[in-house]
């Protein structure tokens, strides 16, 4: 199973998608075009706008009112803004195999840019003309920028445990998977709170199941399917979970070597560090953990009436824990 799969069973509500984020990232601005535009196309794989519809879907949305496409829409322009405010922070040179945005126009261009797209985000979310969607996205855009911060406090330091990992990885991904999704389910019938609680449920265990297998394959995945340098949460200092378990689990000498390497950052103890985290079956554990999570989001779904699109996200929950990019 693969992504354009899925995406093809609802094609014609991911066409709409697209056309609304190329409609709502024009300007008069020609950078903001020419930025804008190259990271909204340069591959990514659309994964929180077809989380967003198809869960509209299986909550029962009609798909002639077209609230859920100008919906996933807006959740895949706060997602790209905060790519472009990550990559600035995070000084990153290389995202989905192509040069980072900051790299090409400068850290400031990038940042500027990212602003607009959030604000082009809450322009379309008044569109949609419900408080709940206002209160829910506002708070969620809060959220992603208190993660971001917390993460920032946590590089180089390598006592950050599990539960302080945990706090960053839900602000900054599960987050915005569980607002879409909430909302989505809302779309059909506000009143439903069983149906919308359980679609929140779905989306944040989704998106901490996602994560947890990004950080996996930040140290045992292919650099050219990833797109990306194997070994970047270790050259930026940041400890994520292989890292955390393999700290907590290792002898006193390789507790020292992994703790110097997260003080220092860079590539230098890679090697060492990729042994280390092997040896205590570090990427198993994290593994396993995202297992367990898609598990709760498909348990989730149970909520919903069985159809093609409940299916299609069920589907989706075990390609977050089983996919190579």
């Amino acid at each position: 199973m693969d992504i354009a799969s899925l995406r093809e069973r609802i094609s014609d509500d991911m066409q709409a998608v697209d056309r609304i984020i190329s409609d709502r990232l024009q300007s008069d601005v020609a950078l903001i075009n020419q930025l804008s535009h190259y990271i909204i196309n340069a591959g990514g794989k659309r994964l929180r706008p077809m989380v967003t519809v198809l869960m509209a879907r299986a909550a029962g949305h009609d798909p002639a009112d077209t609230r859920h496409a100008l919906l996933g829409a807006t959740v895949e322009l706060i997602h790209t803004a905060t790519l472009l405010h990550d990559d600035v922070v995070d000084d990153s040179a290389l995202r989905r195999g192509r040069d980072t945005a900051n790299q090409i126009w400068g850290n400031e261009a990038s940042v500027l840019v990212g602003d607009f797209l959030y604000t082009r985000a809450f322009e379309m979310m008044v569109e949609l003309d419900s408080m709940a969607i206002m209160d829910t996205f506002s708070g969620t855009t809060n959220r992603i920028a208190e993660g971001e911060v917390m993460q920032l406090m946590h590089v180089h330091d390598p006592d950050v445990d599990e539960a302080r990992y945990g706090e960053v990885i839900y602000r900054k991904t599960a987050a915005l998977f569980e607002a879409g999704c909430q909302m989505a389910a809302s779309l059909n019938d506000p009143t439903d709170t069983s149906c919308i609680q359980a679609a929140a449920d779905y989306g944040r265990h989704l998106g901490i199941a996602f994560q947890l297998a990004d950080d996996a394959l930040d140290y045992d995945g292919d650099a050219e399917a990833i797109g990306k340098n194997l070994g970047d949460d270790l050259a930026e200092g940041k400890p994520t979970l292989p890292l955390i378990h393999c700290l907590a689990n290792s002898d006193e000498e390789t507790t020292a070597m992994l703790r110097k390497a997260i003080e220092q950052g860079g590539r230098g103890q890679i090697e060492a560090v990729c042994e280390a985290i092997a040896r205590t079956r570090s990427i198993a554990y994290t593994r396993g953990l995202a297992e367990q999570e898609a598990e709760m989001a498909e348990a989730a779904l149970q909520a919903f009436p069985d159809s093609e699109f409940r299916s299609a996200l069920s589907e989706l929950a075990r390609f977050s824990v089983g996919r190579n990019y």
